[in-house]
């Protein structure tokens, strides 16, 4: 028998991704109208495996933080179950176990949207289990018409009524919960970039992974307003795996309007998100203050005025709205204020992303999607005078900066190979990575493979 503590990173992810797709495209698939309408227990699992690469590309110059210039190549691989039972009326309890691996390009730095939302999760070439989620989910239906809720991952069938509260507590991501859309969400099944899984701007509270404890408090109404307010735990140093469990002290707020409506027959909602973290973080002014009278020393000066609670915030706009049933289109935008340093997400602190997705009815293929979508990532003047003047943060540092601002292209192709199985090809061009009009451009092309049941 092989010993696969001897194979290398990379094809043992491809090995571990051919058995979990075989497993799972065996298992029985529950046809459409064979789903139940009520469920008190659920089990369902998916596997998703990305590979990407990256050409060689110019630049004048690089830092400690830039991304190499050499061709790379990266993967990932995920493996999660989702356990959950209806515990009492109206009370559900969800367990998430993960196997997760994979190598970043460039040691994950010299990007501010960066390119694979499953990265975060992915610890080096050998597999790491851990607890995704654990959280409680209890309902109370307040009146009104009553719908059906479909099943899915961490959902179970069942009729809500149309005015109802909803309130999460647990281990989970505020991305559960906040800023949901039904054309840019979920990397593993749409655009792969961390500026279409949601606002690169939102430095949401979370660990490394992008997960975190909390909780979350959501009011459903039957004239399509949705009301959403909650409160999670962050890192105990910004970026890193251990959370800070001291929720009233060190966290990360965020509010949420949402209103649905229909626009010449279909579909749409508009929302509204602000946020506000307190945590021990850097100012970009004290730190480039201690490089300019420092000089020579460690560029990294952000870990030297790492010191006292602080506080930031931001507030972002998302719209989505089907054409017709095959067609849909988005708009993210945020402005968080930028004064501090990255607390548990990326280096952007302006975003903006639009595109679409297009199902494949019209050439009859009606399950595949077409998707294109645009992006655009800003910084602050404060984090834009640290980066210039030599400064390195968390993800980016090349020495010195041309300031431009970090536009983005995707496009992606999902094929149906079997039910609930899809491959995906996905090509990126990034202008400007890290800011930087002195570095690139620089192209990355993936392959996903995806499989749930």
């Amino acid at each position: 028998m092989p010993n696969l503590d001897r194979l290398p990173g990379c094809a043992l992810a491809i090995l571990t991704a051919l058995a979990a797709f075989l497993v799972l495209a065996a298992a029985p698939a529950r046809a459409a109208d064979d789903a139940p309408e009520h469920e008190d227990w659920t089990a369902r699992f998916q596997s998703t495996y990305i590979m990407q690469k990256k050409p060689g590309f110019t630049a004048r110059y690089s830092g400690a933080n830039s991304l190499l210039t050499t061709r790379e190549q990266s993967y990932t691989l995920s493996a999660t179950a989702h356990f959950g039972v209806r515990a009492w009326d109206g009370g559900e309890l969800y367990f998430n176990p993960e196997m997760a691996l994979g190598e970043p390009l460039s040691n994950l730095t010299g990007l501010g949207g960066y390119y694979n939302g499953e990265i975060t999760r992915a610890g080096g070439s050998n597999p790491t289990f851990y607890r995704q989620r654990l959280f409680l989910r209890q309902t109370w239906n307040l009146g009104g018409e009553r719908e059906h809720i479909d099943a899915d991952l961490n959902r179970m069938a069942g009729f809500v009524d149309r005015n109802h509260v909803v309130l999460t507590v647990g281990n989970f991501s505020t991305l559960d919960i906040f800023d949901d859309n039904a054309y840019a969400k979920d990397p593993r099944t749409q655009f792969m970039n961390w500026g279409n899984m949601t606002y690169a701007a939102y430095d949401y509270a979370a660990d490394a992974r992008g997960f975190g404890w909390g909780f979350a408090a959501e009011w459903y109404r039957a004239d399509g307003w949705v009301f959403r307010i909650g409160r999670m735990t962050g890192p105990r140093e910004p970026n890193m795996l251990p959370t800070d469990p001291r929720i009233g002290k060190h966290y990360g707020d965020q509010i949420e309007i949402e209103r649905a409506h229909e626009i010449g027959g279909q579909p749409g909602k508009v929302r509204v998100l602000g946020w506000r973290n307190r945590a021990v973080t850097a100012s970009f002014r004290d730190a480039l203050d201690y490089l300019r009278a420092n000089p020579g020393g460690d560029p990294q000066t952000i870990l030297k005025v790492r010191n006292g609670e602080k506080i930031k915030y931001g507030i972002g706009l998302n719209v989505e709205q089907a054409i017709d049933e095959n067609l849909g289109v988005f708009l993210r935008a945020m402005k968080a204020d930028g004064r501090t340093e990255t607390y548990a997400f990326t280096e952007v602190d302006g975003s903006l992303s639009l595109g679409g997705a297009l199902k494949g009815a019209a050439w009859g293929r009606a399950q595949d999607t077409f998707g294109v979508a645009l992006l655009r990532n800003t910084l602050s003047p404060d984090r834009r005078a640290y980066l210039a003047a030599g400064g390195i943060s968390f993800f980016i540092g090349d020495g010195a900066l041309n300031y431009r601002p970090e536009r983005i292209a995707e496009a992606y192709y999902s094929l149906e190979l079997l039910k609930n199985t899809t491959l995906t090809l996905n090509a990126q061009h990034f202008a400007n990575p890290a800011y930087n009009a002195d570095r690139g451009p620089v192209n990355i092309f993936g392959m996903r493979l995806h499989t749930e049941f």
